[in-house]
Formats: C-alpha cells, structure tokens, sequence
C-alpha cells in the first residue's frame, strides 16, 4: 500500500476532527488529491474566497470533508481550532459543508451526484463570462453510479467545456463497474483522461495541470484508506491510533 507523502501537520490537522469515523474512507481517500490542487494547481487564496477570477474547487463527496477541511486549516482559510468541534452545535464545520458558513467552500455538497452536474453549469458559465478561471471537482467512483453524471459527462464534452476537471477518487467503492475502466467511460464521450496513483503527488501535479482548450479532462486517481489497513470495505474499522501517529 502506498504511503501518503502530505505533510505532517496537515495530517497532524485531520487527526484533530472526530465524530464521524463512518465516513474516515471517503474523507481520507481524497487527502492527497486536494492537498496537490489547493499546494500546487489551484488559482486561490483565503483573502480572494470572492474574486471572480479564482479557480473554483467542488468537493461532490461531500459526505466525507475531513480532509478538505484539514487543508483548508493548513492553508489559511480557516481556523485550525474549529476542527476540534467539528459538528457541534456551535460549529460552522458540519458533517456535510456548507459554503455559507465555510471560507473556500464553493458547494453544499452530500448528497451524491450532484457536483459534476454543477460543475457543468458553472463552468459553462463562466465561459460565457470569458473567465480564465477552471472548475475543478472531486468526485468518489460510487457517486458515479447515480444517473445524473452521465447526462453531465455527455453534456460537457458536447459543450467543449475545457476549463472543467473532473478528478474520479477510486477507491472501489462503486456498486455497478465501468467495462473498460473509468477513465474510458468519459473518453469515449471526448474527454481528455489520464489514471493516475491517488497518492503520487508528482503525477497528479502534472495531471491536474493538463487542460485542452476545447474539452473537458478527467482524472481518475486510484486510492485507498490507507489508516485502514488491507481491509477497505464498508466495514472495516479506522485505526485512529495509526492515524494519530501518522500525526
């Protein structure tokens, strides 16, 4: 199993959220991914949360934000003691986020998709604003179940929508399969794909930054729980002493 290469104190932040160990796969599935987009790829910072002209980043598994939250923390668009409540009464970080009450949060997300639809239109839209700006969203292999990703993924390509990405996080949690892999399952509809490791932070770096000018891109990152151990399903139980001394 690959080991996560994300700095130490980032995990040192995600050790510090609790409360919702159910969904520890999802949230730690994405860390790296979204540690390389807000590090290396993304055009954002905490004082231009409103700038017209930033990246937008949609975290459509939003059912797991630990990990974006964690970054989040590290990069300065939010306290780091708010992860040390998270879902409280008094806590602006809930079990889903909320882009009103979360500085660099962009959707309300949770409930699975819908982020690649959204992504859609707000891409669409701000090309018709003659924005430089991307979208780029984070979406889990099971979401893409739902069938509302398939009209997005044939609308976007369509449209020749080249400021979207649409990162696929694999960690086989998907009920039905795609013949072919996943990647090929947008290719065929005009995306640009690449597959990537989850955890190699250099390939996804150079992934993340390809863009076409005239079609959207995908990129499918394969990954696991790793504070899981071999045992990645639904059932198996987080070893929060192995996440506390990867701290």
């Amino acid at each position: 199993m690959t080991t996560t290469t994300v700095p130490p104190p980032v995990l040192g932040l995600l050790a510090r959220i609790t409360g919702d160990e159910k969904h520890d796969p999802s949230a730690h599935s994405t860390l790296d991914v979204v540690w390389v987009l807000y590090d290396q790829v993304l055009d954002v910072a905490p004082d231009r949360t409103d700038d017209p002209g930033r990246d937008r980043f949609l975290l459509s598994k939003g059912h797991g934000p630990a990990s974006t939250y964690a970054v989040l923390a590290a990069k300065g668009f939010i306290p780091h003691a708010w992860l040390d409540d998270v879902a409280s009464w008094e806590s602006r970080l809930g079990h889903h986020p909320d882009r009103v009450l979360v500085p660099g949060i962009e959707i309300g997300s949770g409930s699975l998709g819908h982020g690649l639809p959204i992504a859609v239109g707000l891409a669409l839209g701000l090309r018709i604003q003659h924005s430089s700006a991307r979208v780029v969203v984070l979406v889990g292999d099971g979401e893409l179940d739902e069938g509302s990703n398939a009209e997005a993924i044939a609308t976007a390509a369509r449209l020749g929508l080249g400021n979207l990405t649409c990162v696929v996080v694999d960690n086989r949690s998907d009920k039905l399969g795609w013949p072919g892999g996943i990647a090929a399952r947008f290719a065929v509809e005009g995306w640009v794909s690449a597959d990537v490791a989850g955890r190699d932070h250099a390939a996804l770096r150079t992934a993340l930054l390809r863009t076409a000018p005239d079609r959207p891109t995908v990129v499918v990152a394969a990954t696991t729980d790793e504070f899981r151990g071999a045992d990645q399903s639904d059932t198996a139980v987080t070893d929060l002493t192995a996440k506390g001394a990867a701290a």
